[in-house]
């Protein structure tokens, strides 16, 4: 396997479940500007979508969109505990808590990104995140995780596109127990690894 990535994009989320899960994932960097990958291919031609995460497949086939791909490393080690089983309410509830992630929060990042949105847009989507990040800090004040006292494929999800907040001064200072498990997420080894793979933070020194 694969993971096609760009530092701190939603990639961020497989690549972290996927070190939380011991799955040895080479990656390949994606300029999502140029379209090209690090070794010099169209990435319009590895995936037609055109965006990150992309996930190549022992069998040649191309798995995309970071919801999906979470599951699929979460069910290679089952016994990691990242996806709860198939056909249990719990799975349901991981994949609800994903669908809400994608739609309500990823999904309204996208226009502060771009440097032509009208600042009235900018105003009306930070305030539609804020109201969305209070149903998230809801549940993160009665326990440490989203699903409950577990790490799962969720919380990387979340952690990945809330780390964006600063780069698009998102006000969430509101959020205490967001915070807590933005450092509390932070602080895991694997989350580590996967922010010094990307270059977004320095190596520890020894």
């Amino acid at each position: 396997m694969k993971l096609y990535y760009s530092p701190g994009a939603c990639s961020l989320s497989p690549h972290i479940v996927a070190l939380e899960a011991g799955i040895a994932l080479p990656l390949e960097k994606v300029d999502g500007k140029a379209k090209r990958t690090e070794g010099g291919a169209d990435f319009w031609q590895v995936n037609p979508k055109g965006y990150v995460p992309a996930l190549a497949l022992d069998n040649g086939e191309l798995l995309t969109e970071g919801p999906a791909i979470v599951q699929y490393l979460a069910d290679l080690k089952p016994e990691s505990g990242l996806a709860p089983a198939n056909g249990t309410l719990a799975r349901y509830r991981l994949q609800e808590m994903l669908g809400y992630i994608n739609s309500e929060i990823h999904k309204s990042y996208s226009p502060l990104f771009k440097p032509d949105t009208p600042e009235a847009t900018r105003a009306e989507r930070k305030e539609y995140l804020t109201k969305r990040y209070q149903f998230i800090e809801g549940a993160l004040a009665k326990q440490p995780f989203l699903l409950g006292d577990k790490f799962t494929a969720a919380d990387a999800y979340l952690f990945t596109v809330t780390n964006w907040a600063r780069h698009v001064d998102l006000d969430l200072s509101g959020f205490p127990a967001l915070l807590a498990f933005q450092k509390r997420v932070a602080a895991r080894p694997a989350v580590q690894a996967a922010l010094e793979a990307e270059g977004l933070v320095k190596k520890a020194l020894a």
